[in-house]
C-alpha cells in the first residue's frame, strides 16, 4: 500500500504574526471574509486590520453564532457569495476554524486558519467536526485537502488561559505512542496510506519537545511571557502533533478519550486532558517498560495533566462504571482496533483502573 503524507499549504508562527497576515496570505485572494466570534473581534480587529495595512476594505468580519453546525455553514456560505469574498480566515477556537474549513471546501476557496489558542492538534487537519444546532454532534466532514495557510502569533496565545497550552500538551503528547502503535500493526493513517518514516519522525521530536520544554513553557506563559520554549511548545501542540497523529494514525489513547465522554463527570474537562490518560492506559495495554511508563507519568504530572482517575473527575470508580468506559472505547470503527493485538473491553477496563493505580502510586 502507499505511503501518504498530508500537510498544510504553508504553516506560519511568531510573535506578532498577524501584523503581518498580508504577507503571508495575500496572493490567496482578494476579498477575505474572516470568520471570528464578537469577543475575538473586539480583542483583535485592530490588529487584523494592521495586517492588511492599507486594504482594510479587503476583509469582510462575520461574526460566528456558535456552533459549525449545517446551518451555521449555509449562512456562512451566503455571507460568502454576496459579499464575493474569494478566501475564508477562520480567527479563534475549534468551532471556529472548523466553520471555516467547511464554507472553503463548498464554496471552493482558499482557507487560512488562525488559532487563538494552542490546546489541540486540530488546527493543520483535513476535518471538520460538524454539531447539529443544539450542539450534539453529527458527523465527521473529511476533507480533499489541508488548510491552505496555519498561522500561528503566539502573540495571542500566550495571553489565552495557561489550562489550554497544557491540554494541548496532552493531546499532543500520544502522537508519538499512537503512531508507534498504528505502524507496529501495519495499519494505515488518516489519508488511508501508511506513515512515512518523516511521520513518526515528527511524532517522535513531538513528545522529545513535550519533555524538553513543557514545564518550562507552562511556567513562561503563566506571567504572560513568550520564550522560546513556549514557541517550542506551540510548534509541538499544533503543527508536529497534527502532522503526526494524521499521517502516523491514531490508536487506544484517543479512543478512551472517547469512552470516558459517557461519564458526565468528564465533560468539563478539555479534550487533551482525557487524552492525556488515555495515553496511559494505552501504555499499561502494551505493557510498556516501567521507565516509559514513569516518564509519562512524570511529564503529566510536572504540567498539571490527569494520571488518576479522581483527577479526571472520577470520584466513584466502581467496575460497572469504568466497563462502560470501556465498552464505548472498544466500540466498531474506534481507533483503539488500530492497536497491534486484539483488544477487548475486559482489557479496557482492567488497563484504566491500572493505569488509576500507577497514578495513584506515582503521586504518593
Amino acid at each position: 500500500m502507499s505511503r501518504i503524507m498530508i500537510a498544510p499549504g504553508k504553516y506560519i508562527q511568531g510573535y506578532g504574526e498577524l501584523k503581518r497576515l498580508k504577507d503571508h496570505i495575500g496572493a490567496m485572494g482578494s476579498t477575505f471574509l474572516v470568520l471570528i466570534s464578537r469577543g475575538g473581534l473586539g480583542r483583535l480587529e485592530s490588529t487584523l486590520k494592521a495586517g492588511f495595512r492599507g486594504n482594510e476594505s479587503s476583509l469582510v468580519f462575520e461574526i460566528f453564532n456558535g456552533e459549525c453546525s449545517k446551518t451555521e455553514i449555509d449562512r456562512i456560505r451566503a455571507v460568502c457569495r454576496n459579499k464575493k469574498c474569494d478566501a475564508v480566515i477562520g480567527v479563534g477556537g475549534g468551532k471556529i476554524l472548523d466553520t471555516a474549513k467547511a464554507v472553503a471546501y463548498y464554496e471552493k476557496t482558499p482557507v487560512i486558519i488562525v488559532p487563538t489558542i494552542a490546546s489541540t492538534d486540530a488546527p493543520c487537519s483535513a476535518l471538520s467536526v460538524i454539531y447539529t444546532d443544539e450542539g450534539v454532534f453529527s458527523e465527521y466532514l473529511v476533507l480533499p485537502k489541508n488548510p491552505d495557510a496555519v498561522l500561528m502569533d503566539t502573540e495571542v496565545i500566550v495571553n489565552a488561559p495557561a489550562r489550554l497550552l497544557v491540554a494541548g500538551m496532552g493531546d499532543a503528547l500520544a502522537t508519538y505512542f499512537e503512531a508507534r502503535a498504528c505502524i507496529a500493526a501495519d495499519k494505515t493513517n488518516m489519508p488511508g496510506g501508511h506513515a512515512t518514516k518523516a511521520a513518526l519522525a515528527l511524532a517522535e521530536l513531538c513528545y522529545d519537545t513535550l519533555l524538553e520544554d513543557g514545564l518550562k513553557a507552562l511556567l513562561a506563559v503563566e506571567t504572560g511571557s513568550c520564550t522560546k520554549a513556549v514557541e517550542n511548545i506551540v510548534e509541538a501542540n499544533t503543527f508536529l502533533s497534527g502532522l503526526g497523529f494524521e499521517s502516523g494514525g491514531l490508536g487506544a489513547a484517543h479512543a478512551v478519550h472517547n469512552g470516558f465522554t459517557v461519564l458526565e463527570e468528564c465533560h468539563g474537562l478539555y479534550h487533551g486532558e482525557k487524552v492525556a490518560f488515555g495515553t496511559l492506559v494505552q501504555l499499561v495495554l502494551e505493557n510498556a517498560p516501567e521507565e516509559e511508563l514513569e516518564e509519562v507519568m512524570g511529564f503529566c504530572a510536572s504540567v498539571g495533566l490527569p494520571v488518576t482517575l479522581e483527577e479526571m473527575g472520577v470520584k466513584e470508580a466502581d467496575r460497572a462504571r469504568i466497563m462502560d468506559v470501556a465498552r464505548a472505547a472498544c466500540a466498531p470503527g474506534e481507533t483503539i482496533h488500530n492497536m497491534p493485538f486484539a483488544v477487548s473491553p475486559e482489557d479496557v477496563c482492567s488497563a484504566i483502573l491500572a493505569a488509576d493505580a500507577l497514578g495513584r502510586h506515582f503521586l504518593a
